[in-house]
């Protein structure tokens, strides 16, 4: 079983929730701003985070960068 604890953890810029690493995203770590590509969508359309929403989990299996 995979040790998960050794793994940098960065927090969301738009709902502050803490997220690890994930492999897909060793190349652009440092670009990595958001925990899912709804938090991505809604910064960019200002919209606001209300926290734990139905159906709870924001993760994604999308990569979430920061985009200029």
């Amino acid at each position: 079983m995979p040790h998960h604890r050794d793994r940098p953890t960065k927090t969301c810029c738009h709902c502050g929730r803490p997220f690890q690493w994930r492999r897909k995203w060793k190349d652009v770590w440092e670009e990595v701003r958001y925990c899912s590509k709804r938090c991505r969508r809604e910064h960019r359309s200002g919209g606001s985070s209300s926290g734990q929403e139905a159906g709870g989990s924001t993760a994604s299996g999308g990569i979430s960068i920061a985009s200029p």
